[in-house]
């Protein structure tokens, strides 16, 4: 049964409400500004912070509630999906790019990278080793990631620029003599994952390639969002 507007759980819909506002603000929020927030009791905000910490979707600062290390544990369970999903987009785009295309993921802090596609006909290019990490804050993919949320006061310029833009870009964050362009996967307003490029270079020998890098996204976006299932059924 699709349930209709009058059907669906205040309580939950709240609840939902408050992982949102907490995922807003890195910072956290105290029980009395989410109540502001919400326009609800503290009562009522208290008993909703004491489940979802109870499930670790939230966790405690002094008074500050912020997002717990169950909704990164939730996520996890998407990476299988986002892998075979993306793994074929990546390829093209390598291709296209002969540079090395990266999916990523924020996992904490931190950016991931989560899948690496060689050029194939390329005699030099960079590689990079699946697994490794970096700062969110730092790369054009992490960049990328953190562009693709909600704006936030303590923003760095180069998140704004490339929230901006569309796409992050980053010269020798990472490595020296490397470039790196990214853009979120845009799947819901609060991103967890990018795909990007990296190549040799200081700086971007094809004007187009920003370009290519938000073109895979939006069709990883498109995939990931299940809107490729439903034109199969349809035909």
């Amino acid at each position: 049964m699709t349930a209709t507007q009058g059907e669906t759980s205040q309580t939950l819909d709240r609840g939902l409400a408050v992982l949102w506002l907490l995922a807003e603000h890195g910072d956290g929020l105290t029980a009395g500004e989410l109540a502001d927030r919400l326009s609800t009791a503290r009562a009522v905000v208290y008993r909703l912070l004491r489940t979802l910490e109870a499930h670790r979707l939230i966790g405690r600062s002094d008074s500050r509630y912020v997002l717990g290390f169950g909704v990164a544990e939730l996520a996890s369970h998407l990476r299988p999906r986002l892998q075979a999903t993306v793994l074929p987009i990546l390829r093209q785009l390598s291709e296209q790019t002969n540079s090395t295309a990266l999916l990523s993921v924020a996992d904490g802090d931190q950016a991931m990278v989560l899948i690496a596609e060689e050029p194939p006909h390329s005699t030099f290019h960079l590689a990079l080793r699946q697994g490794s990490r970096h700062p969110l804050a730092v790369g054009s993919d992490g960049i990328a990631i953190l562009a693709g949320r909600p704006p936030a006061a303590g923003d760095a310029d180069d998140v704004v620029r490339a929230r901006k833009a569309g796409y992050a870009l980053s010269v020798g964050a990472l490595q020296t003599g490397a470039i790196g362009v990214a853009a979120p996967i845009a799947t819901s307003d609060w991103a967890t994952a990018s795909i990007g490029i990296v190549q040799l270079g200081v700086e971007l020998g094809d004007e187009s390639l920003p370009q290519a890098v938000m073109a895979a996204a939006a069709e990883a976006t498109r995939r990931l969002s299940g809107d490729h299932i439903g034109q199969k059924v349809s035909r």
